[in-house]
């Protein structure tokens, strides 16, 4: 059994890792962090832990953490980085679910998240989390980096069709939807009850922090540049990504076989039956992607792919645990296979 830690335990994308974790067979989690809330019972702050878990909130303290043999980060963006160069150099694994490690271009990462990045040199040595595109360098990897959700649902929907190149990379388009946790566990007036209840709005249209990390795994998977237009949106729910894709074929393909073999092989993605669609709620609580193409003309070149995640699950927390469970040799499912939670 390994031990392990997570820094910055009381936003959601830490509540659902712990509450993933303790059910975990193959890990023991010995600390949990939290500076405001340090000396607090975690079954104080969050009564749904009773009688799961018996620890206390502590300050992040790099020799309890340096006891640990895998370290989470489930902390805001820029956060990461000022503990993880010396978690890496006592050759604890660190997998960060916040965007310090996801793009490659650290200039370009300083312009969209607004300040310097700390350990640059850590970021060619980070592995992009997704592991339907990474599984090999994931198994071998000291610091995971874990995509962000809106780049999983988009990435995982476009990527048969890019690998294969079906579709013209110069002209992606991603209209998306997220539920209101996407928007993290802070107040806010766009994420009060009376104001996105009932309600729908987009936003990030003039540039949104995902695009670039997007733009760089579907280059990768094109193997030329992209150019994606990304739209996201605040729905009126709690959970969930809805990501619906369109792409211009550059040639007719049975789109329901390409996908279907593509992914045949993974446990978290699952490709619907020809004419079916998926659903936010088929997915709620679980690490699954589910995804459907079409071709709305028979007579046209647009595909329309359809991409549902869990934003907590398979976009954070369970995400991470796969990426954990691949780089210990775990069973990839263990402690995530669970069936959406209905209703």
């Amino acid at each position: 059994m390994i031990k392990g830690g997570i820094v910055g335990g009381t936003g959601y994308a830490g509540i659902e890792l712990l509450r993933l974790l303790i059910n975990h067979p193959e890990i023991s989690l010995e600390v949990i962090t939290s500076r405001r809330n340090n000396g607090m019972a975690v079954d104080e702050l969050f009564p749904s832990f009773r009688g799961h878990v018996d620890l206390i909130f502590t300050k992040p303290d790099i020799d309890l953490l340096s006891s640990c043999d895998v370290v989470f980060f489930a902390t805001p963006h820029a956060t990461a980085m000022a503990l993880v160069p010396e978690l890496i150099d006592r050759s604890v694994m660190v997998i960060d679910l916040s965007a310090d490690f996801r793009i490659k271009d650290v200039t370009l990462w300083e312009k969209w998240y607004g300040t310097l990045h700390t350990c640059p040199y850590l970021v060619a040595q980070a592995v992009y989390g997704l592991p339907e595109v990474n599984r090999e360098l994931i198994k071998s990897a000291q610091l995971i980096s874990v995509p962000g959700c809106y780049p999983t649902a988009i990435q995982l929907g476009f990527l048969p069709l890019l690998k294969n190149n079906i579709i013209d990379p110069m002209n992606l388009i991603a209209d998306t939807k997220s539920g209101i946790s996407g928007a993290g566990r802070k107040a806010a007036i766009h994420t009060l009850l009376a104001e996105s209840s009932e309600n729908v709005r987009a936003y990030g249209l003039s540039g949104h922090r995902h695009l670039p990390e997007i733009e760089q795994g579907l280059s990768l998977a094109a193997k030329q540049k992209v150019s994606l237009t990304f739209i996201p949106h605040l729905m009126p729910m709690i959970r969930g990504i809805y990501a619906t894709l369109y792409g211009r074929l550059k040639y007719d393909v049975n789109l329901q076989s390409l996908f279907e073999q593509y992914y045949a092989h993974e446990p978290f993605v699952d490709i619907l039956p020809s004419g079916c669609y998926p659903e936010t709620s088929s997915v709620s609580g679980t690490n699954t992607c589910r995804i459907s193409v079409h071709k709305p003309r028979e007579d046209g070149d647009t595909v329309v792919v359809l991409s549902a995640i869990d934003n907590l699950i398979k976009g954070a927390s369970g995400q991470a645990v796969q990426n954990m469970n691949i780089m210990f040799g775990f069973g990839e499912t263990t402690a995530i296979g669970h069936i959406a939670i209905l209703p």
